[in-house]
């Protein structure tokens, strides 16, 4: 049997470990956060570069999607985040890194940091463009004649585009999408550039004070593989249920 200090020297202390549990649960939420918006906003971007009507702005949201996938994230966060807010009233930036607390429910509800506001945002807008490009290729994967089958119905290109190509679209990029998902958890490890107290950040931070880089980092990884694991889940399930409705 392995005494408690024995336990403590091979793994990490108590306090430790709670740092990455503290860290793993800001990964979590960011990521959450960056999932749904991302999401939604690749949405708005693959109905608007596929709108024939919209041609003023199809072009340059276009160009704004090459300039987020081909620029790499690291540099995006720094954008944001040292640039970015040079361009904010420095009465907001005052008012963005002072602690504010809201009472909701019975709930309090703490304001996010700065830093965690702008690693959402670049996290967003970078795998947003990603998101919407996998979608584009489902749109693309649809026959041109559903589309003037819906127009001979008489709906309007909106329409078409929520209730015929997209639905369809989503169905065809899930599993690409959600290979996004996942990245987007692995990525999220680059907010501690900016000072994210997430995941990597709090394991370097445990390297710097007991100088225990395996223990560390070897527990970080754990919890990285738990969440892909959990969203790979998550696609199995959702792949399965697709199946059970498409058989019956």
């Amino acid at each position: 049997m392995l005494n408690a200090s024995l336990l403590s020297t091979l793994l990490l202390e108590p306090k430790y470990l709670h740092w990455l549990y503290q860290g793993f649960f800001v990964t979590l939420q960011l990521s959450f956060a960056t999932i749904i918006a991302s999401t939604l906003l690749g949405i708005c971007l693959t109905t608007l570069v596929d709108d024939d009507v919209i041609c003023l702005i199809r072009y340059p949201l276009k160009m704004m999607s090459s300039l987020l996938r081909n620029t790499p994230l690291l540099v995006q966060l720094f954008f944001w985040y040292f640039a970015v807010s040079q361009l904010l009233p420095e009465t907001l930036m005052d008012w963005l890194n002072k602690q504010h607390s809201t009472m909701l429910f019975g709930i309090m509800f703490h304001q996010p940091s700065f830093e965690s506001v702008t690693a959402f945002v670049g996290l967003t807008f970078y795998f947003s463009a990603f998101i919407a490009e996998e979608l584009r290729a489902g749109i693309r994967g649809i026959t041109f004649g559903q589309k003037n089958a819906a127009y001979a119905l008489g709906l309007t290109r909106w329409q078409t585009m929520r209730f015929i190509i997209l639905p369809q679209a989503l169905r065809l990029a899930f599993p690409p999408v959600l290979g996004q998902y996942m990245n987007i958890i692995k990525s999220s490890s680059l907010a501690m550039a900016i000072g994210v107290a997430e995941l990597s950040y709090m394991s370097r931070q445990i390297e710097t004070e007991t100088l225990r880089t395996f223990q560390a980092f070897a527990i970080a990884t754990l919890f990285y593989i738990f969440a892909i694991i959990f969203i790979e889940i998550i696609g199995s399930c959702i792949k399965f249920h697709r199946q059970i409705r498409v058989s019956r």
